[in-house]
């Protein structure tokens, strides 16, 4: 086999088994348990019993996973609402669902939000609210804090956010100020009740009040932050006019934050990351013979810029060892223009890379661990140092594809698009850097 062929198939087998090892079966494994009526989450022991209502409510593109792989330790008694981006073959009994929007908010986001904060409502100091957060929510559950919003307004402002470029943790800080359940809010919702968040976190580590913008923890960010945020990455005129006078007036209105009594009783755990996944990269691309490195110290970095960052750290690797290999977690940011083709970042980022590592032996495979790359049917792709010129023996123009941010077609054709479908779990991408 062709050692690139060879690497390009390395590089894909490396992340399929981190998809395996970073799954929600595995992270409930190791840190949750039920047993006589006692439910175990990490170092918190629930006696079910001593409540006299359990409400689960799970929401994110891991929802329906999470809340089944729940159910399968507790029973078909816990119920409440799951909001879920992707469409299941079956629902669980007890819950209702909603199929909320991603990566824009729709209608049903809106019933999910009303939906929530309704049952929490109801809920007083003897009822327990179990959280079961994963990366997505922030689309699949919304509702406007200000009545004066139309969810319209609020698609083209989550697309403006999208596509500014901005890390993360920056966009979510601005949803949080402009929806009435993030940002701590849907813990404000359930304040007389005891609260327990389970997290399947898709956002930086120090970051956790940001994954699925922090429904349930107290809000670290503030509104100067979000006028900061919008006016660094000249967002205000890609908003609709209701949400830019809001910004021009600065009215947007604080979230809670530590001090807040809604989080007296509330606890949050973290029980699967994109540590996992780099962890069990990492010991595949070892057993593939591969001195390897983690290194994460491009993540929200713009593509370019983590782009050589990566490659000068694996050639540095590779004078060294016969075969050099870096995992890399986290995200890489692009600013997408309105004419974008089909692709998504990580896709992005692979043929950035093919045309720097051109007649190189050298591999890279960059993926969401969600399944999803933008608006592809792909989780992302993997290129090689043949890249371009298979490309060009294909009829396929490079530059047209990266310039047009129409990677996906061009990675299909090749057959190095990754390809898995919506894994119903998301831990942030990986990207696997290889050389010999």
């Amino acid at each position: 086999m062709p050692i690139a062929h060879s690497m390009r198939a390395a590089a894909r087998e490396i992340f399929l088994h981190a998809l395996s090892e970073a799954s929600i079966e595995k992270a409930f494994e190791r840190h949750v348990h039920y047993e006589r009526g006692v439910l175990r989450v990490c170092d918190d022991l629930y006696d079910l019993s001593l409540h006299n209502r359990t409400v689960c409510i799970s929401f994110g593109k891991a929802a329906h996973r999470m809340a089944e792989v729940l159910a399968r330790q507790v029973g078909t008694s816990m119920a409440g609402i799951i909001a879920d981006p992707n469409q299941h073959p079956y629902q669980l009994p007890g819950y209702r669902y909603f199929n909320g929007g991603h990566p824009h908010p729709n209608e049903e986001s809106v019933r999910a939000a009303e939906a929530i904060l309704k049952t929490l409502g109801g809920l007083n100091a003897q009822s327990l609210a179990i959280f079961l957060i994963s990366g997505g929510g922030s689309a699949a559950v919304e509702k406007p804090a200000d009545s004066e919003l139309a969810l319209p307004d609020l698609v083209s402002t989550y697309k403006a956010l999208v596509n500014s470029g901005a890390p993360i943790a920056q966009i979510n800080a601005v949803r949080k100020h402009l929806s009435a359940v993030k940002g701590g809010r849907m813990a404000q919702a359930a304040r007389d009740a005891q609260q327990v968040s389970i997290l399947v976190s898709d956002v930086p580590e120090h970051a956790l009040d940001s994954l699925s913008s922090g429904p349930t923890m107290p809000d670290s960010t503030t509104v100067e932050d979000c006028y900061r945020i919008v006016h660094e990455h000249n967002m205000l005129l890609d908003f609709p006019a209701s949400v830019r006078e809001l910004f021009e007036r600065r009215a947007l209105e604080e979230t809670p934050k530590h001090d807040d009594p809604a989080f007296l009783r509330s606890r949050w755990w973290k029980v699967l990351s994109n540590e996992t996944a780099e962890k069990a990269a990492a010991e595949a691309a070892a057993r593939h013979g591969f001195a390897v490195e983690i290194d994460h110290g491009c993540d929200d970095w713009n593509y370019e810029r983590a782009a050589h960052y990566l490659l000068d750290r694996l050639r540095l690797l590779r004078s060294s060892v016969a075969r050099a290999c870096i995992i890399s977690g986290g995200e890489v940011t692009v600013k997408v223009p309105p004419s974008a083709g089909i692709g998504g970042r990580n896709q992005h980022f692979a043929l950035y890379c093919a045309q720097k590592i051109a007649g190189e032996n050298i591999a890279v495979l960059s993926a969401g661990t969600d399944g999803i790359d933008g608006v592809s049917p792909a989780a992302g792709a993997v290129a090689d140092g043949t890249t371009l010129e298979r490309a060009q023996a294909a009829g396929l123009d490079v530059a047209a594809h990266f310039n047009g941010f129409n990677s996906f077609p061009l990675f299909e054709k090749l057959g190095d698009a990754i390809q898995t479908g919506p894994t119903g779990n998301n831990v942030r991408d990986l990207r696997v850097l290889m050389a010999y």
